[in-house]
């Protein structure tokens, strides 16, 4: 037998695809602070915070219209099955959070499909799983849009 054949399974590993779209992204450079280069992994027992601390979120937001923690995504293990999810949870008290049209006030959560999403004041938020077997780490692809995710439709600014 080759080294080939006696080689380890390799497994698939969940991804997380986001793509941030903000109007003023170009002047403002809100996303300076994330990288869009490269997957990151994520230990599945973390939960991946997103907002303007950047001592408290891994991902940061260059925006003081933002909250110190906006909202968080955690990945999980599905009961009675082997598929795995996220949970999107809000954890602004000052501004909802939207999952494609489902509202969240704060620390209201909701299990993200499997593509969806995500708005709050100005920002529009892609996401798309890509569904793997491995259960000890996710991965994060940051990817920036350059024109609206959604058309034509009114979001309410940030207060």
């Amino acid at each position: 037998m080759s080294s080939f054949e006696e080689a380890e399974t390799e497994e698939t590993v969940t991804c997380l695809h986001l793509t941030f779209y903000h109007p003023g992204q170009g002047e403002k450079m809100m996303f300076r602070c994330l990288d869009f280069c490269r997957r990151q992994q994520v230990r599945a027992d973390d939960t991946a915070k997103f907002g303007r601390d950047s001592s408290l979120c891994r991902y940061s937001l260059m925006d003081t219209r933002v909250s110190r923690i906006q909202f968080s995504l955690q990945f999980y293990r599905k009961l009675h099955t082997s598929e795995y999810g996220f949970e999107v949870k809000n954890l602004s008290k000052k501004t909802k959070l939207t999952v494609n049209q489902t509202e969240l006030g704060y620390l209201n959560k909701i299990e993200l499909p499997l593509k969806c999403i995500i708005c709050f004041g100005d920002y529009q938020i892609l996401a798309e799983i890509q569904e793997g077997e491995a259960v000890d780490y996710f991965e994060i692809h940051l990817h920036l849009a350059e024109a609206p995710i959604l058309q034509e439709r009114c979001l309410p600014s940030l207060q």
